[in-house]
């Protein structure tokens, strides 16, 4: 039973001292405020291609994301999803921004399928070559993670990321990004 209690109080001593990525990070704080820059995707899934000028006066939730073998990505899924399901009435667009890590050719016949195995109903697109996650994150610092969530206010400025891996309901990266969805969404157009 010492032995048992000693391995609670040692994981419990790991978890305390590393805090997730979304807790712990400031990374991309010097893009907050400023315009998101227009995307270059094709591809659309969905929908029909969209840009950021046809989304002004909408808050707009953009996720890089890949195939269901990306653990990050798959447990992430569910949050886009319910993100979408209760906020899209109220002004939130959710897209998905695929970007291709295999080494087998990229299909958009598989993007498809990946987005129906994650249930996803919000318009997606492929991120050609990563040139819009360039663009906007990884040519700016060193990153951790490809994975990154944008939240571009009703003007087309960026005011919250969340710098990649997961969150899922319960844990503090998405209670910040619903926290955030909910005061982008009150705010006036």
């Amino acid at each position: 039973m010492a032995m048992v209690r000693f391995w609670i109080a040692c994981v419990l001593a790991l978890l305390m001292v590393q805090p997730s990525a979304a807790e712990s990070s400031h990374e991309g704080e010097e893009l907050l405020g400023q315009p998101a820059r227009e995307w270059h995707v094709e591809h659309w899934l969905n929908s029909a291609p969209l840009s950021l000028p046809s989304l002004r006066g909408q808050v707009v939730l953009v996720r890089w994301w890949t195939a269901p073998d990306c653990p990050f990505c798959a447990a992430t899924a569910p949050a886009l999803n319910e993100f979408d399901h209760s906020y899209r009435a109220r002004g939130l667009r959710v897209i998905g921004f695929y970007h291709h890590k295999s080494n087998d050719p990229l299909r958009v016949e598989d993007v498809a399928h990946y987005a129906d195995t994650f249930h996803f109903a919000f318009p997606i697109a492929v991120d050609p070559q990563w040139q819009t996650l360039r663009d906007w994150w990884l040519g700016h610092g060193r990153h951790k993670f490809t994975s990154v969530s944008f939240l571009i206010d009703r003007r087309g400025v960026i005011r919250h990321i969340h710098p990649g891996g997961q969150y899922v309901k319960g844990d503090a990266g998405y209670a910040k990004l619903q926290q955030m969805i909910q005061t982008l969404l009150a705010e006036p157009s």
